[in-house]
């Protein structure tokens, strides 16, 4: 009996342990269950940066700080001479379409509004071709409404131009009898081409048409009498070209969410698109189905005249020329040699990256803090961006006519070496996956198809988000470009970002890395990348920290501007406060500013700016922790205040390092 009891004792002791155990794990599981929830890059951000919310002690001024040598620049597109304002009674009405993407749309119009102010004409509302409602986009919006705010962009621009939303009704008919002139200038067209050529047809008919795909109209260097019209431009880009009004909040809301962390971020346009992958020959830097694509896209250039070299080049060679784009695993290994802490902030631009997730691995592997718009923003914000739009089939694959086993075989047996990868044996069923994907048509046929409905949508979406990335771009606490000034004759988003960096804040961070230079730097390193020796990290700090400063500005000057006026709107859109030393000025061998030759800012300009400085007094660090690029280098006669002005050939070969 005593040994049934204390069994019994026994059991309900151990059956007490038991529901005392299920209770505390039970209390567990619902404690940590509150706590899981569906990953998403903001919510680690608030982990691996919750503790430092609030403190600005983590900034490091060798990362983040900005350019000593450029912070006596302002913002100063102001008319300087005689600038009479526009007469409505004028030579007459230009309209235009405009075709391409979101940087050449944005070219295209400020040409559009130069060349107006030039032939004293009034311009029509342009026509972006992307945006237009047979596209697909929401009955909410226009083509050119769909992208920018209207009622800026013609008032912000009366005492330049007249804009108008559309043409006089007694002559719409006549347009569309196609009794006007057209015309399709190239984007290296000359001020004296529409003098000499269209001025005359313009005052004979009062309209004329213009059409542009090449991302603009007019030259990027106009002669020194012409600096108003280069003014004329800026302020067209910087300040009437304002985003409609549901694009401009959300892109603001998306900077404070970046900025609600207290961390500075940094910005990261990939440059990765098929057009200028194709166009420089970057095919082999891919894989698989994606170097077919690229070189469909280059055979049809080749077609339409666009590129007049092999269709087979070596992308190597091209890469080590600088002609093709950083990879972002190279990108990221230069951003960690820099010293950027794996937890940095950085924010992917750009609505296509071409090569899709797969490329972004090895940058994301570096830093866990890589987001984008789709992290910041929610299905329902973007939808609300797009506006009510009509449903569209869905984009079902159609499989083709079934063939004979006999025909298949006969096929396979001529196929022979081709370009793109064979299709497999008949044997070998090709899966309804293999073929539903968007590359799908490369197992069936050697033609691309038609756009889709739904394709044309989303190209007119991609403008959207382009406008987003924009925005944030800007407003980043330093801009790192994969492609920019690419040598092709197109504007690129990177430059334009950096045009207008350099407008608005001219001493922000902005690399403009030589890719030419880095791929050196590369394949010396190339077989051990991620442990690179410390002399390499060196290099590559001194010369992205050259980059930031005077060798990267004359650089971009020299290289990019010819091509876009707008990737380096200085010196004509800026002036110097007087209280700054006058720097060296540099000259090219036309004659035209390279570095310097700013006007001095008016006292309203440098009023203002004197009573920021003193607002921001007692909140500035230390400057005793000055980088190498902080200093300006002094002159051989050490007369600083002076100035002096050098003559640079632009036919030698540039060197940042010299």
């Amino acid at each position: 009996m005593v040994f049934k009891s204390k069994i019994k004792w026994v059991a309900l002791f151990v059956l007490a342990l038991s529901m005392g155990s299920l209770l505390v794990h039970l209390s567990i599981t619902k404690f940590s269950a509150a706590g899981l929830v569906q990953y998403s890059p903001l919510a680690a951000l608030r982990q691996d940066f919750g503790s430092l919310i609030g403190t600005q002690g983590s900034r490091s001024k060798k990362l983040w700080g900005n350019v000593k040598a450029f912070e006596s620049l302002q913002p100063y597109a102001n008319p300087r001479t005689n600038y009479p304002a526009p007469n409505e009674e004028n030579n007459g009405f230009i309209y235009a379409k405009v075709f391409g993407g979101f940087e050449k749309i944005r070219s295209s119009i400020c040409d559009l509004v130069t060349i107006s102010r030039l032939l004293n004409a009034t311009l029509v509302i342009p026509e972006i071709q992307e945006s237009l409602r047979s596209k697909g986009i929401s009955y909410k919006f226009k083509s050119f409404s769909y992208l920018y705010n209207e009622e800026q962009f013609i008032a912000s621009l009366t005492r330049d131009v007249i804009i108008v939303k559309s043409l006089p009704e007694n002559l719409k008919a006549a347009r569309k009898r196609n009794e006007f002139p057209t015309f399709k200038p190239k984007v290296s067209t000359s001020p004296n081409y529409y003098i000499q050529e269209v001025l005359p047809k313009l005052k004979r008919t009062q309209v004329i048409g213009l059409i542009l795909t090449d991302g603009g109209c007019l030259q990027s260097i106009l002669p020194p009498s012409m600096s108003e019209l280069q003014r004329l431009r800026c302020r067209v880009a910087f300040h009437a070209l304002q985003f409609r009004p549901e694009i401009e909040i959300l892109g603001r809301l998306m900077v404070e969410r970046l900025r609600a962390w207290g961390q500075p971020f940094l910005a990261y346009h990939p440059g990765l698109v098929r057009e200028t992958l194709a166009y420089h020959g970057c095919a082999e830097l891919f894989q698989d189905v994606h170097t077919e694509l690229i070189q469909y896209r280059r055979a049809q250039m080749i077609r339409q005249g666009i590129v007049n070299e092999e269709l087979s080049v070596d992308s190597h060679l091209r890469r080590d020329n600088g002609s093709c784009p950083l990879m972002p695993e190279e990108v990221g290994i230069l951003l960690r040699a820099m010293g950027y802490p794996p937890k940095t902030i950085i924010y992917l631009a750009g609505s296509e990256t071409f090569g899709g997730h797969r490329v972004l691995i090895p940058l994301r592997a570096m830093f866990s803090n890589l987001v984008d718009r789709t992290s910041l923003c929610s299905q329902k914000e973007f939808s609300d961006l797009i506006g009510p739009e009509t449903s569209l089939p869905q984009d079902l694959f159609q499989p083709p006519p079934a063939k004979s086993e006999k025909q298949l075989k006969e096929e396979w047996n001529k196929a022979g070496p081709r370009p793109r990868p064979l299709s497999p044996p008949p044997d070998r069923p090709i899966y309804l996956h293999e073929k539903e994907g968007w590359y799908g048509w490369i197992t069936e046929s050697d033609t691309e198809p038609s756009p889709s409905a739904m394709d044309l949508r989303n190209q007119a979406h991609r403008l959207l988000w382009d406008a987003l990335d924009y925005i944030v771009s800007v407003e980043a606490d330093a801009f790192f470009p994969g492609f920019h000034n690419d040598g092709s004759k197109w504007p690129d988003f990177a430059s334009l970002v950096m045009g207008q960096r350099l407008y608005e804040s001219a001493a922000s961070r902005t690399y403009r890395p030589d890719r030419k230079l880095l791929a050196e730097l590369f394949n010396i390193t190339r077989e051990n990348m991620y442990h690179p020796k410390h002399n390499w990290t060196v290099s590559v700090k001194e010369h992205l920290n050259r980059s930031l400063d005077e060798n990267g500005f004359i650089r971009q000057s020299l290289f990019s501007k010819p091509v876009s006026f707008l990737s380096h709107p200085l010196p004509e859109c800026s002036c110097r406060t007087s209280s700054a030393t006058v720097p060296n000025e540099l000259k090219g061998k036309d004659g035209r500013f390279l570095y310097g030759g700013e006007d001095e800012c008016p006292k309203w300009i440098q009023h203002g700016q004197e009573a920021g400085s003193l607002e921001s007094a007692g909140g500035k660090t230390d400057d005793s922790e000055s980088s190498d690029y902080d200093e300006l280098p002094e002159s051989d006669d050490g007369d600083s205040k002076n100035g002096t002005t050098l003559v640079f050939d632009r036919d030698e070969e540039w060197d940042p390092n010299d």
